[in-house]
């Protein structure tokens, strides 16, 4: 079945409303709905990254893929990660050989990758492939997946390597109890003594994808750290939606006039809106420059992956700044539990959280730009 990413934005804005309305059972519940689940598999989210030959995108764009992760992302950040993290893990499967990749893809209907890149594990070769052990941290999605990607340390002097293995074959540990982005799921996992065929090891850090195509020329941690801001800017665009909703009825205590009657929070909600339509123009700007130079067969420059990461990290700490003043605005109500302020608040700063768009990445950015040798080899 042919995926067209137009159609998948189109799908996700009609999905949105029931995933606005499910929210409170996907934090409960501290993991992603099977209805959600079987839902973004459904519109064909679980394969928007694939390569075409795996039943990916026939013509790929990306900012229409980081659009659907903020539509869904404003209407819940839990769902919206997940569903960042199911769709670009399908990044993984352009490493693989290809007629690899369709077998896994085709061999379960109910298709869906996930895992952790951080080589947690070990891996030692063994006749025919590797045996892998460890412990991975942070397997957002972990629930509703069907394969996982996991790293992996092999060799002596050891370096990191990636291994895919089905879910069924590792044990998952209940271990996410957290303040933000509760609903994903992301919980620990185990492999004990674990076989991976060779065929399913592959090589992400100076890695060479196996296919030719934009999405798989463009820079992978680039892409990586896109969707964790995406999922922060459609958090922060529902804090301001939440906001102006409980401002036309709330009438802060010790005043006569509605909240959206004063000009504080008019100027405000002026200015967060501003800020973050910048914050998502810059990305969407250097995302154009790379995607379509990449679409020419071009590799894109050293200036240019920095320039990605920093509108990333920009955007990403952009929208936890406005959902605070979003926060402060609600005032009391803005505590309660029942209030998606007090739940944008705690989401989005989990999402700060994420090594890709910690301050750390502005000193990799800005080393860059002023020509200072540094280690490049995740940009």
């Amino acid at each position: 079945m042919s995926l067209e990413l137009p159609d998948l934005l189109e799908a996700a804005c009609e999905l949105a409303p029931r995933v606005r309305e499910l929210a409170p059972e996907t934090e409960d519940g501290r993991r992603l709905p099977d209805e959600l689940a079987d839902a973004f598999g459904r519109i064909g989210l679980w394969r928007a990254c694939l390569p075409t030959e795996a039943g990916g995108p026939d013509v790929p764009d990306l900012n229409l893929l980081l659009q659907t992760l903020r539509v869904l992302s404003t209407a819940d950040g839990s769902a919206g990660w997940c569903a960042m993290i199911g769709a670009t893990s399908g990044l993984v499967f352009a490493y693989l050989d290809q007629s690899v990749a369709k077998r896994i893809v085709t061999s379960d209907g109910r298709f869906c990758t996930g895992g952790v890149f951080a080589p947690s594990g070990k891996a030692t070769p063994v006749d025919g492939g590797w045996r892998v052990s460890g412990r991975w941290s942070f397997a957002s999605g972990v629930d509703h997946t069907t394969w996982l990607s996991l790293g992996v340390l092999v060799g002596d002097p050891p370096h990191a390597r990636g291994v895919l293995v089905p879910t069924s074959e590792v044990e998952i540990l209940d271990t996410w109890h957290v303040s933000g982005l509760r609903g994903t799921g992301s919980k620990d996992l185990v492999a004990d003594n674990v076989f991976v065929p060779i065929e399913r090891t592959f090589q992400l850090i100076g890695g060479t994808p196996q296919v030719e195509d934009t999405f798989h020329r463009f820079p992978l941690f680039g892409l990586l750290v896109l969707g964790v801001a995406s999922v922060a800017l459609g958090i922060a665009r529902g804090a301001i939606d939440d906001l102006v909703a409980l401002a036309t009825d709330k009438t802060p205590s010790g005043s006569r006039r509605r909240l959206a009657d004063r000009a504080h929070a008019q100027m405000e909600v002026a200015a967060a809106t501003a800020e973050l339509a910048a914050a998502e123009a810059f990305i969407i700007h250097d995302v154009g420059t790379i995607y379509w130079d990449a679409f020419d067969g071009e590799d894109p420059s050293l200036h240019d992956r920095a320039r990605l990461r920093l509108a990333a990290t920009h955007a990403t700490r952009t929208a936890a700044r406005v959902v605070d003043r979003m926060y402060e605005l609600g005032g009391g109500s803005s505590i309660y539990s029942s209030n998606r302020l007090q739940r944008a608040f705690r989401d989005v700063h989990a999402a700060t959280q994420h090594m890709v768009t910690a301050p750390a990445t502005y000193e990799l950015a800005g080393r860059i730009l002023l020509g200072v040798e540094t280690d490049v080899s995740q940009l």
